[in-house]
């Protein structure tokens, strides 16, 4: 009660503030770890060191590949779904897309760098994703199509890295090319949002670069390989 009131007599932009370091916290959790712990594995110590999804299918299974995604993903959604309906009356311009935005980017710095693990984290993927798809509309359609090509990537080479870097890159291409057939604002409210698109692809590859370093000497799992290894 005493926290609903205390929301209630502040603005939109100071409850989207409140929600910035919240997000940080919601990403920071390092799902892909407590559930390793949970079956007795510390996916640090164990397969590519990495608590994302990926390395946590790898190392225990594609339901739990599946489980962890899906936990990784809800950080970045939740907190862009609670600052969309915090902001949902405001007119939006470049101010309100650029605080929506500032939420959805805590989460993802939480899960990279998460305070729980002494500023080390996943690479980003599944939250970036969450954020995506909780930044309705003009990031929703961009967003299913980044998700497609991660899937043709991945069938057609077998490495999830590469379908990752690939439908990273994919994304703010998508978005550009939609925005400027839509006719959407691209260079003037939305600008924080195109900008944002570019930042989350470069992050999501710079978080990649042992993959592309192992992928040059040929010693990256494929998808099957880890689905063999993990069975």
């Amino acid at each position: 009660m005493v926290h609903s009131q205390f929301m209630s007599g502040m603005t939109p932009t100071q409850q989207v503030a409140v929600l910035i370091p919240a997000a940080y916290l919601v990403g920071s959790v390092p799902f892909g770890l407590l559930v390793g712990r949970m079956k007795g594995i510390d996916p640090r110590k164990a397969g590519s060191g990495n608590i994302g999804a990926t390395n946590v299918g790898r190392l225990l299974g594609k339901k739990f590949f599946a489980l962890v995604f899906l936990l990784d993903l809800l950080k970045g959604l939740l907190p862009m779904l609670a600052a969309g309906h915090v902001l949902r009356a405001a007119h939006h311009d470049a101010k309100v897309y650029l605080l929506w935005l500032l939420v959805g980017f805590a989460a993802i710095l939480g899960h990279m760098f998460s305070v729980f693990l002494g500023f080390k984290g996943g690479k980003g993927v599944a939250t970036s994703s969450g954020v995506i798809l909780g930044l309705t509309p003009y990031f929703t359609i961009p967003g299913m199509v980044a998700l497609a090509v991660w899937a043709i990537v991945l069938k057609g080479t077998r490495y999830i890295s590469v379908a990752s870097v690939v439908a990273a890159i994919s994304f703010p291409v998508a978005y550009l090319l939609i925005a400027l057939v839509l006719g959407w604002p691209l260079f003037r409210e939305q600008l924080p949002l195109l900008v944002f698109s570019a930042l989350v692809a470069a992050m999501i590859v710079y978080k990649h670069r042992s993959n592309l370093v192992r992928l040059r000497a040929g010693t990256e799992p494929r998808y099957d390989e880890r689905a063999a290894s993990a069975a």
